[in-house]
């Protein structure tokens, strides 16, 4: 065999086995691998979890049983806190925020998305812009060691592999995604995973430093983005904050409590003492009682749900009303989500209407994960 042949054909296999040689083996042209950059940076902001101050599911102002985590006081915090967030900038200057499209918006305290194709690269230049040691720690893709964004005891200086950036610190982050890392055979399109800080890993996502990553299979997205098989994409991410467990917990007393000196704090993981569960935020995105932007989408629509839950212990079942979903290949409208888990459902919607979705998780539900998704009528003919 020439040499040249068996260069190539070595060429071939090994791009095959990271994922990005699949149209040269099958002798078709495949897309160019890409590299997306993200200009990401904790900054730390004023979380409101109930902006509107009621409950607006009933359309009520907060009870007895909604003010047990809601309302402040003179030894309560209430629905504001100081939280870590990951926000997304124009450049590596990180000055300017990048608008978030009102499709969107219903991301709340989520991340931003970071999208790729199997075969390309996510490159993430990262500022941390809080007072606390933070990182992005990815599910999913491929990283080295330089990449990981997790602290432990592996060998390696965590300066050097950004397993914590220091306050004002910049690090550049850099994902390839391989064939392992999107869609398997009975999957969808696309599916998700996510990223979080994984310095202190419970403290760092009950402050708020949790996003999505979106993978489309090779070839199937178009200049969006999205999948070319999908009209409307959504990330809810079930989410049970808890400020207890929070790196702002002495910070959040000081600032919104009315009176700081005479807040007593509970024994850690005593959920059911009085202050604690206070402090326990039952949220779809950060928001709880149905204050976050409505999830809207038409009748008719290819719909795609990307479902996500963070790392206390717990367990979700996301449940829609009015219609139904296709998640692993049977037809549903309700969802297991466990901790930490990654979750997508299709929907295409024949029931127009404002309907109910939350967490049918009895507790979950009275205590706020509970939001609202409106079905309008299908695109005339004409496109109005």
């Amino acid at each position: 065999m020439p040499r040249t042949t068996k260069y190539l054909m070595g060429l071939a296999a090994a791009l095959v086995a990271l994922g990005l040689g699949t149209g040269f083996v099958q002798g078709r042209a495949g897309p160019r691998p890409r590299t997306h950059t993200y200009f990401v940076a904790v900054d730390e902001v004023a979380w409101d979890y109930a902006p509107s101050g009621m409950n607006q599911i009933t359309g009520k102002p907060f009870g007895p049983l909604e003010n047990i985590n809601m309302a402040g006081g003179p030894d309560r915090i209430g629905h504001v806190s100081i939280k870590a967030v990951y926000r997304e900038y124009t450049d590596a200057s990180f000055t300017t925020l990048k608008p978030r499209p009102a499709e969107w918006e219903h991301l709340g305290i989520l991340g931003p998305v970071l999208r790729a194709e199997v075969g390309d690269t996510i490159r993430v230049v990262f500022r941390n812009n809080g007072q606390y040691p933070y990182s992005m720690h990815p599910h999913g893709v491929f990283y080295t060691k330089s990449s990981e964004g997790a602290q432990y005891a592996d060998g390696t200086s965590p300066t050097e592999r950004g397993d914590q950036v220091a306050p004002g610190g910049t690090h550049t982050y850099v994902w390839p995604v391989p064939e392992r890392a999107g869609p398997a055979s009975h999957d969808a399109s696309s599916i998700v995973w996510m990223y979080h800080s994984h310095v202190a890993e419970d403290a760092d996502l009950n402050s708020g430093l949790v996003g999505p990553i979106i993978v489309t299979a090779r070839g199937t997205s178009g200049p969006d983005g999205r999948p070319k098989d999908v009209d409307r994409e959504f990330v809810a991410g079930f989410l049970e904050m808890d400020e207890n467990a929070s790196q702002y917990l002495d910070e959040n007393i000081k600032k919104y409590a009315g009176r700081p000196e005479i807040v007593k704090k509970d024994p850690p993981g005593a959920f059911f003492y009085p202050f604690n569960a206070s402090n326990l935020k039952e949220t779809i995105n950060g928001f709880t009682y149905g204050n976050g932007p409505v999830f809207t989408m038409r009748k008719g629509e290819r719909v795609r749900w990307y479902l996500l839950a963070d790392a206390n212990f717990q367990v979700h079942a996301p449940h829609w009303h009015g219609n139904t979903v296709v998640v692993q290949n049977m037809r549903t409208d309700v969802v297991s989500l466990t901790t930490m888990g990654m979750v997508v459902a299709d929907m295409v919607p024949d029931n127009p209407g404002t309907w109910l979705f939350h967490c049918h998780v009895g507790p979950h539900l009275l205590a706020g994960m509970v939001a609202r998704y409106a079905v309008t009528d299908a695109v005339t003919a004409k496109g109005e």
